[in-house]
């Protein structure tokens, strides 16, 4: 098929799926889409909370754009103000967390897609 079409609201919520659901929801449409080399999330923290944990690529660059909300995203040492429709592009081996604001946050995220390029960062803007 030359194309594919999903609500987003219908993919399954991974955060409530691995017990982070009190902070955030994500929404990963690779197979409902039928994404071969793109990478894709649906991200809402909720307000007043911090993304369940930070993390990093060591090669995959990632685009996030502000659908709805405001907050926060650390990246390494600067802390950024988003608020609907900013465009952050985060380089290789940035370290990022986000922070709803009042009304929480909602980002679409989109990058390449590379098995085992994602790494965990614990002890990264806690507090």
């Amino acid at each position: 098929m030359s194309y594919m079409k999903t609500n987003l609201r219908a993919v399954e919520d991974s955060a409530a799926k691995h017990g982070v659901g009190a902070t955030q929801e994500a929404r990963f449409p690779r197979e409902e889409l039928g994404l071969e080399q793109a990478g894709m999330n649906y991200l809402i923290i909720k307000p007043g909370k911090r993304e369940a944990f930070a993390h990093r690529h060591s090669s995959a660059e990632e685009v996030y754009v502000v659908l709805s909300g405001s907050g926060r995203v650390k990246l390494d040492d600067d802390l950024i103000e988003l608020e609907p429709l900013d465009a952050v592009r985060v380089a290789p081996g940035t370290t990022r967390r986000f922070e709803g604001g009042p009304e929480g946050l909602a980002v679409l995220i989109f990058g390449a897609r590379v098995q085992g390029d994602g790494e965990i960062i614990k002890g990264f803007w806690e507090g």
